[in-house]
């Protein structure tokens, strides 16, 4: 069995390399990703089209994990995410909240503010 809190580090940092089959790689065929403001998604067609539709905005990104913790198969991190999104900076605090099967994400979801994201993006 994999470490559940390595694979979500690794997810972390895989983001850096802005590669969408990577991250989509980190999910089970039925993984749901929701960003808490909006609908979730499922299945790896629909996060393929959903993680590249709003990353591929962004020139660069890097997360910065605060705190990971872990128990069982439920990994908690909490992070700054860190993007240029269509030339601006965005620096945005998150916690995300991983549910892992078989060391891939089954379940992802991520709390944040939306208005720090826009914000920024108008600033």
């Amino acid at each position: 069995m994999a470490d559940n809190a390595a694979v979500v580090r690794d997810f972390i940092a895989a983001w850096s390399r802005l590669d969408v089959e990577e991250l989509v790689g980190f999910f089970t065929e039925d993984g749901i990703y929701h960003n808490m403001p909006i609908e979730p998604v499922q299945g790896h067609a629909a996060l393929r089209q959903f993680i590249g539709a709003f990353a591929g905005g962004w020139s660069s990104t890097d997360w910065e994990v605060l705190n990971l913790l872990s128990a069982g198969d439920v990994v908690i991190a909490e992070r700054v995410d860190r993007t240029v999104a269509n030339g601006k900076p965005v620096d945005l605090p998150c916690c995300g909240v991983f549910e892992l099967r078989e060391g891939k994400i089954a379940v992802w979801r991520d709390y944040f503010d939306m208005g720090t994201y826009t914000r920024a993006l108008a600033g």
